[in-house]
């Protein structure tokens, strides 16, 4: 018996084999962590006026301090220039980032600020872990309790008794971010909830300021199931969990980490992707064997 014949299937299946051999599977995609996602923007309507570049480069000089300083520090403050020129700045990271992350959410600041405010004499960028201000000299100051950007979750859960167990958990943010000198995270009858205060607000200043958000949070926000609040030296963030609250990275969240994870969790999503990938090459192999043997069987007698 002729061999051509007997040996195109077995072709096929050799070159179905060199084909998928040669694929090579596209790269797990992992989604940008949260932490660098815009918050709000504060812009001053005033530009400065800088015909010779010294309030440019009092900036660029402040900008290069602080970014040097994320790497070590998540809160640092300092001044350049002189004078009329002298420019205030500050930067803060959430109080769970570790200091690569704080440097990377800090490097986004410098070019979303001019981007965003341009030259003016004051400018505010928030980002879910971190944000960077500064202010040149005889800017306006503001209280510290003035309210900056709110954001409430579409979802009520009203007459549920949610309101009298997210109250309860505010209390324990309050006690919880003194105690803790400016951060702390809590999870509080599935209620995750996140508060800092400003680096250089000393305790008791601080306890008033999360108390006022919580106050604004309760009226702000009423029965909404999660909600922002940004004070002007403070913050806190909420979220409900009616099935518990979940575990996940504390970095690659704002408002929804656990603050019982250990981090172990952080890389199950690549995990599963491998799993699931691993086990869709199986199933291909699996079925090409099958599809091999069938051609076996149907051609008995037939030796390659």
């Amino acid at each position: 018996m002729g061999f051509g014949f007997s040996s195109k299937p077995f072709f096929i299946f050799l070159w179905f084999l060199v084909l998928f051999a040669n694929l090579k599977p596209s790269p797990l995609v992992e989604s940008a962590s949260d932490y660098t996602t815009l918050v709000y923007k504060g812009c001053a309507k005033q530009a400065f006026t800088d015909p010779a570049g010294i309030y440019s480069q009092a900036l660029s000089a402040l900008f290069q301090t602080l970014l040097s300083q994320s790497m070590k520090v998540r809160f640092f403050k300092t001044t350049t220039g002189t004078g009329q020129t002298t420019i205030t700045g500050l930067f803060q990271c959430r109080g769970d980032l570790s200091n690569s992350d704080c440097y990377n959410c800090v490097s986004q600041l410098p070019t979303l600020t001019d981007k965003l405010c341009g030259k003016t004499v004051a400018s505010r960028i928030q980002l879910y872990g971190c944000y960077m201000l500064y202010e040149v000299a005889g800017f306006a100051q503001i209280s510290g309790m003035e309210m900056l950007f709110k954001t409430c979750g579409a979802t009520n859960v009203a007459g549920t008794g949610f309101e009298e167990r997210r109250d309860t958990a505010f209390s324990v943010l309050e006690n919880g971010v003194v105690s803790s000198h400016g951060f702390y995270t809590t999870n509080y009858q599935s209620v995750y909830l996140l508060g800092q205060c400003e680096g250089d607000v000393g305790d008791s200043d601080c306890g008033d300021c999360i108390k006022s958000a919580v106050q604004r949070a309760q009226v702000e926000c009423g029965s909404s199931i999660s909600g922002q609040i940004y004070l002007h030296k403070c913050f806190i963030s909420y979220s409900y969990y009616p099935n518990g609250v979940p575990r996940r990275s504390s970095s690659s969240s704002y408002s929804h980490p656990s603050s019982s994870s250990s981090g172990t969790g952080q890389n199950t999503g690549k995990t599963v992707a491998i799993i699931l990938g691993g086990a869709a090459g199986v199933g291909f192999l699996v079925i090409l064997l099958m599809f091999a043997r069938g051609v076996m069987k149907k051609h008995d007698g037939m030796h390659f």
